[in-house]
């Protein structure tokens, strides 16, 4: 069973310093609440890899709520991939005003998610069991803002999809190491790459940033 995996508002804002991210009282505690159920059900099915909780802050949390520091956040998001919620889940903590789609094919990771959901009280979230393959077939007309995505696999596959998700002038954004973010500039398509934004407290990994080309 997991022993003191609670970390305190100040232990977390500490993490989160180096980020520039800084936490309300009721953002402190629903990342705690968060990370608390992440941990707990880690037990029973591989949500993440990381077992610790102050890195689990680092790497999920932090590297997924930087993004708001670097781009304006409004509208509406689809993650693709969500996994454990990072980084479309985890943005609800900072951008509570975010209307978030989470797209997870894993029965078991849905049900997480949704669980997460309940226990933090974010609304405006729908967890939809799917791939984005067969999302994209369904659905014809573009309707996001903000398409997220984070370590998911044949990247090359999946961005002629989730542009096709975005409307004009959304934004695409990626987190990567910047050796595939030069190669995903190379397979542009109808995103106009505008930036790549270093993480902090890595040495390789960025936040590649595109917009949908009108026409």
């Amino acid at each position: 069973m997991m022993e003191n995996v609670v970390l305190q508002a100040p232990a977390i804002g500490g993490l989160l310093e180096p980020f520039g991210i800084r936490l309300t009282d009721h953002q402190a505690d629903q990342l705690r609440t968060y990370l608390e159920l992440l941990l707990r059900w880690n037990e029973r099915i591989n949500l993440t890899g990381i077992r610790d909780p102050a890195e689990c802050v680092v790497r999920h949390f932090g590297e997924s709520l930087y993004l708001g520091l670097v781009l304006r956040l409004d509208g509406r998001l689809m993650d693709i991939g969500t996994g454990a919620g990072f980084p479309g889940l985890a943005l609800k903590i900072t951008s509570p005003a975010l209307r978030v789609f989470l797209l997870e094919p894993n029965a078991k990771k849905s049900a997480f998610l949704k669980e997460v959901v309940r226990e933090c009280g974010f609304s405006d979230v729908e967890v939809r069991r799917a791939r984005i393959e067969d999302y994209a077939d369904e659905e014809k007309s573009p309707a996001f803002d903000l398409v997220t995505m984070r370590a998911v696999g044949e990247v090359k596959k999946v961005l002629p999809l989730a542009a096709g998700c975005l409307v004009e002038g959304g934004s695409l954004c990626l987190w990567t190491t910047s050796e595939i973010a030069n190669e995903i500039r190379r397979w542009s398509g109808q995103i106009n790459w505008s930036q790549t934004a270093k993480i902090p407290r890595s040495r390789e990994r960025v936040i590649l940033i595109g917009r949908k080309a009108s026409g």
